[in-house]
């Protein structure tokens, strides 16, 4: 007889509250595992689940397990980061017949020196399409669409959101994809990925390092993102800002009594009154903006 398959190269699709998801997003079409589903599907959780380290910056833990995680983003409301996004998104595509396999990127956004390989994504093979699509629903600023594995360096369009993508050699002569994005400071290369897969147990890795270390960003000050097809809204520290598909850009600086009401108005994240509070006692509100390059 043949083994069973381990569980620990899956995504716990099985246990997810689908309906409970669907609803969550906003979600009531077909469930096939084409194309045109997973399009639609990506579109509505990233507009859907906003992006947010509250929970890290607080000093909680941030566990990944699928129970905890359809409580936090889908009972309560609230959002996460990529490994929490990223998980959920996974589970959701599992259970509905999609091939599925976690990567792992290096955000650059124009940085110089290597970064931790702390981003997740997903490689996603549909029924009815022999390309390999790319999900990333973890990242807060969309893409709001899968995009093709294509070695094109042409723009495309997501949405009104532009990017291009290209492959490259890093160390050793190995394969590795560099996606570009258009924004306020013109292009920009957002991040780099290869196609090595990564297992939920390699996530949870990637995730100590976000949620606990004092060299992460995710426990230095708050940040936090919603997504639009037509805007994108930041909270870093007390810095809010709004960017648009063309680069244009409007910043201002927030009083931390601003912050519980911004959170809310502008994030679709309201925190009960204590988690409000503690917000505005953590380390970070002691010593205002923080420098986090």
């Amino acid at each position: 007889m043949p083994k069973p398959a381990d569980a620990a190269y899956h995504w716990n699709g099985d246990q997810l509250d689908l309906e409970l998801y669907l609803n969550r997003v906003g979600y009531s079409g077909p469930r096939t595992p084409t194309s045109t589903v997973l399009r639609s599907l990506v579109a509505a959780h990233t507009t859907s689940i906003p992006f947010e380290n509250l929970e890290a910056v607080l000093g909680r833990p941030v566990p990944l397990d699928l129970e905890t995680l359809q409580d936090k983003l889908l009972r309560q409301r609230r959002g996460g980061y990529c490994y929490e996004n990223v998980t959920v998104f996974a589970a959701v595509l599992e259970r509905l017949g999609f091939g599925v396999t976690g990567l792992s990127g290096r955000v650059t956004m124009g940085a110089d020196g290597l970064r931790p390989a702390t981003h997740a994504l997903l490689r996603v093979t549909t029924s009815d399409d022999d390309r390999i699509w790319i999900v990333d629903v973890g990242f807060g600023a969309g893409p709001a669409e899968p995009y093709a594995l294509v070695d094109s360096p042409a723009e495309f369009l997501l949405g009104e959101w532009r990017f291009r993508l290209a492959r490259e050699f890093g160390e050793l002569e190995t394969e590795q994809w560099v996606l570009h994005q258009f924004a306020k400071d013109g292009w920009v290369d957002r991040y780099t990925f290869t196609l090595a897969p990564q297992y939920r147990m390699d996530y949870e890795v990637g995730n100590h390092f976000v949620a606990t270390s004092p060299r992460s960003p995710f426990t230095r000050r708050p940040f936090v993102q919603r997504f639009h097809p037509d805007s994108h809204h930041i909270l870093d520290g007390r810095i809010l800002t709004t960017e648009h598909p063309d680069g244009s850009s409007r910043s201002r600086e927030l009083d931390f009594t601003e912050l519980p009401e911004t959170l809310a108005e502008v994030f679709d994240i309201e925190l009960p009154d204590e988690d409000a509070a503690a917000l505005l006692r953590a380390p970070w509100a002691s010593v205002g903006l923080v420098d986090v390059e």
